[in-house]
C-alpha cells in the first residue's frame, strides 16, 4: 500500500513574500499601467497628439515582443531569478522618472522618449516571466491555480493604490502633474524588499521550467482540495531539484527528425517541439487578436474623458484605472475559485466576449454624449470599466494558467510564457497605434466600433478551436459532486495517460470508489 504525503498548508512564507511582491509589482509588472498614465500626462501637461503618444505605443510594444520569447527562455535556465526580477525593477522605474523629467512639449524630444520607450519595452519583459516562474518553482504547476490567483488580485490591487496615489498628487499639483510619477520609486523599494527576502532553497528550478508538476521545496501548496493528498510513490519518481543551472541548449529542434526529441537538458523539449504544438499556435493567436482589439480600448476611454477637461481629466483618468483594477481583483479571486471546477474554458470565454459588449455600450454612450453632454453621461463611461476589470481580470489570470497548462512536461514554461506574452505585446503594439490613429483620423465612435469588431474574433475562435487545457490533477467531476469535505477524506490513484509530453508527474488521478 503506498503511503501519502501531506502537503504544506499555503501560509508558507514564500508565497506570503510572492503576493507582497506582486502587490508592488503593479506599477512596473507589464509597464502598461504607467504607460496609460504617461499617455494621460504627455496629452494634457506636454501637448502630445494622439498619434504621437500612439508611437510611444507601438515602440514599446515592439521591443516587448521582440525580447518576451528569449528572455523567457533565459528564465528557464537561470537560477537568479530573484536577483534578474528585481534589477528589472529597478530599471524600468528608472526609464519611467526620465520619461517624466525630460519629455518636453508638443513632442520636441519625441525620438529621446521613443528611444526610452524601447528600452523600457525591453527591459519589461522579464517582469511577468520572472514572476510567474518564480511562483511556478515555489508551488509547482498543481499550485499554480492557486498563487497565480493569489498573485493577480495583489497585482491588482496594488495598482490601484498606486494609481489613487499617483492621481490625487497630479490633481493637487495640477498643472505640474509631472511629479505623480514619485509613486514609481515607492513602488520599486516594495518589490525590491520583498522580493530579497525569498531564500533561493524555495525556488525548485526544475518545476520553474515545467518539468516536475510539484515542487520539492518547503513552499509547495495545492490548487484545490482535491491536490492536498499526492501518492508518495508517485513523487519519488521525480528528478531531484537541480543543485546548478543546466548548461542552455542550442538545439532549437531544427532539420528533418524522426522522433520526438529532446535537447541536452533531461526531459527539455527543444524550442521548435514547443512552438509545433498546435495548441500553443491557436492560443497564441487568441491572445494575439484579443489583445488588438482590448488594449487601445482604456487609453481611449481615459482620453475621452480627459480631453479638455484638464485639472479634473487627470483624475478622471485614474479613476479610469482604478475602478478596472479593483473589478479584477474580484475577477482574479472567482478565476482562482472556479476555474478548477468549471474547467479553464468556460471562464476564459466569459472574459473574452466581454469586450465586445464593453465596446458596444461605450459607442452608445458616446452618441449620447455628444447629443446630451451630462456629468451623468461621463460617469457611465466611467463605471464601463467594471467590464474592462471582468474582462482583462479573467484574461490576464486565465492566460498564465492555460499557458502553464501547455507547457506541463515540456521544461519549457518560461519560453512559453514568453511567446504567449509576446503574441500580447505585438497584439497592443498594434492596438495602441491602430485606436490612435482611428481616433484622431475618424473620431472616437469609429474607433471604439472597430475594436469591437475585431473583439469577437478571438471569442469566437477560442469556442471553436481551443479544447479544455485543465490537466488531470484539476478537480474533476466527481470531486465536483463530493464537494470539499468528501474530496478531502478521499484517496487518490495515478494513472498512466497516453500523452508522451506529460511527465511522470503529470498522471490523471481518478478517485478510488
Amino acid at each position: 500500500m503506498t503511503f501519502l504525503r501531506k502537503l504544506k498548508a499555503p501560509n508558507s512564507s514564500s508565497t506570503v513574500l510572492l503576493s507582497w511582491v506582486a502587490l508592488f509589482l503593479g506599477e512596473a509588472r507589464d509597464g502598461l499601467t504607467m504607460i496609460n498614465m504617461q499617455s494621460a500626462y504627455l496629452l494634457i501637461a506636454k501637448n502630445y497628439t494622439e498619434k504621437q503618444v500612439g508611437a510611444l505605443f507601438f515602440v514599446f510594444g515592439m521591443s516587448q515582443f521582440l525580447f518576451q520569447a528569449p528572455a523567457g527562455y533565459f528564465m528557464d535556465y537561470t537560477h537568479r531569478k530573484t536577483l534578474l526580477l528585481g534589477c528589472v525593477a529597478v530599471a524600468t522605474t528608472l526609464c519611467t522618472l526620465v520619461t517624466a523629467l525630460y519629455a518636453t512639449d508638443n513632442g520636441g524630444n519625441l525620438h529621446l522618449m521613443m528611444a526610452i520607450k524601447v528600452l523600457q519595452g525591453a527591459i519589461t519583459a522579464f517582469v511577468p516571466i520572472g514572476l510567474n516562474s518564480i511562483t511556478q518553482g515555489i508551488v509547482g504547476c498543481v499550485g499554480m491555480t492557486s498563487q497565480v490567483s493569489n498573485n493577480e488580485m495583489m497585482n491588482h490591487l496594488g495598482t490601484s493604490f498606486i494609481v489613487v496615489a499617483a492621481s490625487v498628487v497630479a490633481f493637487c499639483r495640477y498643472p505640474d502633474t509631472g511629479v505623480m510619477f514619485v509613486v514609481s520609486p515607492i513602488a520599486c523599494v516594495g518589490v525590491l524588499m520583498f522580493l530579497m527576502r525569498i531564500r533561493p532553497e524555495h525556488i525548485d528550478h526544475d518545476a520553474a521550467r515545467g518539468l516536475t508538476s510539484t515542487s520539492e521545496t518547503p513552499d509547495f501548496i495545492p490548487s484545490n482540495v482535491s491536490d492536498l493528498l499526492i501518492i508518495e510513490s508517485q513523487t519519488e519518481q521525480q528528478p531531484p531539484p537541480s543543485a546548478s543551472p543546466p548548461d542552455p541548449s542550442f538545439n532549437f529542434g531544427f532539420g528533418p527528425q524522426q522522433t520526438r526529441t529532446k535537447s541536452s537538458t533531461t526531459g527539455t523539449l527543444t524550442p521548435m517541439e514547443v512552438l509545433a504544438d498546435p495548441i500553443l499556435v491557436t492560443f497564441t493567436s487568441i491572445c494575439f487578436l484579443f489583445h488588438v482589439a482590448n488594449a487601445a480600448v482604456l487609453p481611449l476611454v481615459m482620453q475621452t474623458l480627459a480631453i479638455g477637461n484638464g485639472r479634473e481629466g487627470i483624475l478622471m483618468s485614474g479613476l479610469c484605472i482604478v475602478v478596472s483594477q479593483l473589478t479584477m481583483v474580484l475577477a482574479a479571486g472567482t478565476c482562482g475559485r472556479y476555474s478548477a471546477v468549471y474547467g479553464r474554458k468556460f471562464l476564459f470565454l466569459v472574459g473574452l466576449f466581454t469586450l465586445s459588449v464593453r465596446c458596444a455600450i461605450i459607442l452608445v454612450l458616446l452618441f449620447f454624449r455628444a447629443t446630451y453632454p451630462s456629468r451623468l453621461i461621463e460617469g457611465a463611461i466611467l463605471s464601463t470599466q467594471i467590464l474592462d476589470g471582468v474582462g482583462a481580470g479573467v484574461f490576464g489570470t486565465m492566460y498564465i494558467l492555460v499557458t502553464s497548462d501547455i507547457a506541463r512536461g515540456s521544461g519549457r514554461f518560461s519560453m512559453t510564457l514568453g511567446v504567449t506574452s509576446a503574441a500580447m505585446s505585438i497584439g497592443g503594439t498594434v492596438s495602441g497605434y491602430l485606436g490612435e490613429y482611428l481616433a484622431q483620423d475618424f473620431g472616437y465612435e469609429n474607433a471604439f466600433a472597430t475594436l469591437g469588431l475585431i473583439s469577437a474574433v478571438p471569442a469566437l475562435m477560442y469556442l471553436v478551436f481551443m479544447p479544455e487545457t485543465l490537466p488531470g490533477y484539476g478537480i474533476s467531476q466527481n470531486n465536483k459532486k463530493l464537494g470539499g469535505a468528501a474530496a478531502m477524506e478521499s484517496i487518490v490513484e495515478c494513472t498512466d495517460t497516453e500523452d508522451d509530453c506529460c511527465t511522470e508527474s503529470d498522471k490523471v488521478y481518478t478517485q478510488i470508489s
